[in-house]
């Protein structure tokens, strides 16, 4: 099948236009769009690189994306799926963060209060949502919290982060292996080839190490808030939500950006369609300092899916022989289980106590829970109500 990268780009422009409700309907909406109706992938194909984007850190959907760009039309195929995708709310949280600069002071806002109400909704969903999807025994849910109670309680930053997935990783390593059973090799294999993808992962690892020397030779601030937005980019596992607590100890503890102003944006990231880590446009326009305004957005948006980008490229050539290895398996189970408490400790430490100031928004915050978990209502929706419900009470 001839697949021009025009079509490619046009294509995934349409759904980076309409893709509301998160990484896993984005999913869905992949699925629909290029395995029912233009026949791209077949299921099969189609599964592969969901299990893929699955195993990586990085933002899932977007990773999936990028995945079928690749293998229908090459570098410049995975290049063109990307930007079509990203771009539309990458532009919409831009032009968000010059609404706030052009209205004030963000604390004093209703409607910005609404919002980070909302993102308490919205965080709440998420973390029940994959508790449910990865704790599912008893042991599942002690990861969890003992990795939430030791981000609360000890270490919030992100290698304290980070020390707890690979805490939970060891313990998956102990427990579950006996319990993974082998999986049925796929029929055809579809891979870029391997030159590139050992060449992407050693650009990867080359970024994730040196640009913290960088930093230190170069103390210059766009160098600076790459290496945090690389870093926090490379350091997420388990979805878009994870990167709040990555960004947050990032940007906030710096003074580049306030807390109130990134709990808005947050939850402005929640009303747009596309992938969740366009937030970091959001972040680099608002920024204090030297890098900010369209082009800082623009920078950590680069930064932040640069990660998941090469990581993609590099291990596609090898995941097939990847996903059969039982420990890597089991590794991943327990690694799921402490993002779940990484993303408890998050509702509570920033969320909760900067989000909720008093009995009205915890009703704003709670109405919206029940929109998001009883009504299924959807985010982009419950973000809306909820900013006008702070405009009109708070």
């Amino acid at each position: 099948m001839d697949i021009t990268l025009s079509s490619i780009f046009c294509t995934f422009l349409k759904l980076g236009c309409f893709s509301f409700g998160g990484p896993i309907a984005h999913i869905g909406y992949f699925r629909e769009e290029f395995v029912v109706r233009k026949g791209w992938l077949d299921e099969g194909e189609y599964a592969d690189l969901v299990a893929l984007c699955q195993f990586l850190p990085g933002p899932a959907s977007s990773q999936v994306g990028f995945s079928i760009g690749l293998l229908k039309g090459g570098f410049w195929g995975g290049v063109a799926a990307w930007i079509a995708f990203t771009l539309p709310s990458a532009f919409l949280m831009i032009g968000f963060a010059y609404g706030i600069s052009w209205l004030g002071d963000a604390g004093a806002m209703g409607w910005l209060n609404g919002l980070k109400a909302a993102a308490v909704a919205v965080v709440a969903h998420a973390v029940w949502g994959m508790g449910r999807q990865h704790c599912r025994d008893g042991w599942g849910m002690a990861v969890a919290l003992l990795v939430a109670g030791f981000l609360i309680y000890a270490s919030a930053s992100v290698y304290g982060q980070v020390a707890g997935i690979l805490f939970g990783g060891l313990v998956g390593l102990i427990l579950y292996r006996s319990k993974i059973t082998e999986e049925k090799k796929p029929t055809e294999e579809r891979m870029l080839h391997p030159f590139w993808g050992g060449a992407s992962v050693g650009l990867f690892a080359l970024l994730l190490c040196g640009l913290p020397l960088l930093v230190l030779v170069y103390p210059n601030m766009w160098v600076q808030v790459f290496d945090a937005f690389y870093r926090s980019g490379a350091l997420v596992f388990g979805g878009g939500h994870v990167v709040l607590p990555l960004l947050q100890a990032e940007v906030v503890p710096t003074g580049w950006v306030s807390n109130d102003s990134f709990l808005a944006g947050y939850g402005a990231a929640q009303a747009v369609p596309g992938p969740l880590f366009t937030f970091s446009a959001y972040l680099g326009t608002v920024m204090e300092g030297d890098a900010k305004g369209v082009l800082g957005g623009l920078w950590c948006l680069l930064a932040i899916f640069l990660p998941a980008l090469l990581l993609t490229a590099g291990v596609i050539p090898f995941w097939h022989r990847l996903r059969a290895i039982k420990w890597v398996r089991a590794f991943l189970l327990g690694a799921n289980a402490a993002v779940v408490g990484l993303l408890l400790a998050a509702l509570y430490r920033p969320v909760i106590l900067s989000g909720i100031s008093g009995w009205t928004s915890l009703g704003i915050a709670l109405g919206a829970l029940c929109l998001l978990a009883f009504a299924k209502t959807r985010s982009w929706l419950v973000v809306v109500l909820a900013a006008i419900a702070g405009g009109l009470l708070l």
